[in-house]
């Protein structure tokens, strides 16, 4: 479900949504999502002053919250 909620929005963020890439690491309290997208895309999902990676980060903690997990965003380069 968190998965899903980031590759959502990466996809509507980047110019090239087929090479949105999301993997999920999950341990027993937290659970790691890793986001890789085209090189030419990374500042689109990173954003001005990391403002857009910030807003993703929220989102993410406020789903894993009602999910009653830990999560984290990493995003790959």
């Amino acid at each position: 479900m968190l998965k899903d909620l980031v590759q959502y929005i990466a996809k509507a963020l980047v110019d090239r949504p087929d090479d949105v890439h999301v993997s999920e690491i999950e341990g027993e309290q937290t659970s790691v999502i890793e986001l890789k997208v085209a090189k030419e895309d990374l500042g689109k999902v990173i954003g001005k002053q990391g403002r857009t990676a910030r807003a993703m980060r929220t989102i993410l903690g406020a789903a894993s919250t009602k999910a009653r997990k830990r999560s984290v965003l990493e995003i790959l380069e």
